[in-house]
């Protein structure tokens, strides 16, 4: 596994390459490859390993009951997945982990990373604190994206979306990180009514926009 890859991940830190390779083994590393649209994990599954994404990317799907199916989440290279399944022993996973390309994966021991080695290492405990911050940061965007989706209108989501990208950024102007599709799915609606509802927005003067960039106007 390339050990100045994984020092660039949120998972490790501030830990060295020569502290990466000497503690994956104690967290039982194993790396596999994947073909775009292979099955990683399937819903009802048990694991207790979580992933990294060491090439390509991944796709959390969710299975509907009638059938059907849309994609909840998106993992990048570098990020992680089925960290908290595998946290709670005997969780069965409630979606599809699928590979949206050729992707490489590495697969480390949750029991073994948060259970501290005799040695008491100091990387050891700085990837316990890194594992914690990313499950805060993934629950804050989790939070947020139910702030947004709490209202009934597709108009008041928009609102609320693009006041915290604007707030976020520090800036009116600014570039979001979803194609229009993405909008719609992170937005929980209808791509045309979404598209319909942007434009109904430009036309009153409270946005502008192109592709991905939107400046918020003052409305009169």
């Amino acid at each position: 596994m390339n050990s100045s890859f994984l020092a660039n991940t949120m998972l490790f830190h501030g830990i060295r390459e020569d502290e990466i390779s000497a503690l994956l083994p104690c967290l039982f590393a194993r790396e596999k490859k994947y073909k775009k649209d292979a099955l990683i994990l399937r819903a009802g599954d048990v694991t207790a390993e979580l992933g990294i994404v060491a090439e390509g990317s991944v796709n959390i799907i969710v299975n509907h009951y009638w059938g059907g199916s849309n994609i909840f989440g998106h993992v990048a290279k570098g990020d992680l997945f089925a960290e908290n399944f595998a946290a709670i022993p005997g969780k069965e996973l409630i979606c599809d982990v699928v590979a949206a390309e050729n992707c490489t994966v590495l697969f480390l021991n949750l029991e073994r990373l948060l259970t501290t080695c005799e040695k008491g290492c100091v990387y050891h405990n700085r990837i316990i604190k890194n594992l914690i911050r990313i499950a805060a940061t993934k629950n804050f965007h989790l939070s947020t994206r139910m702030m947004h989706i709490a209202s009934k209108s597709i108009r008041e989501r928009l609102l609320s979306y693009l006041s915290a990208e604007a707030m976020e950024n520090g800036t009116a102007h600014f570039t979001i990180p979803f194609n229009r599709q993405q909008l719609a799915d992170y937005l929980g609606v209808d791509r045309s009514a979404l598209s319909n509802e942007l434009g109904k927005m430009q036309r009153e003067g409270l946005i502008t926009f192109h592709k991905n960039d939107f400046t918020l106007l003052q409305a009169e």
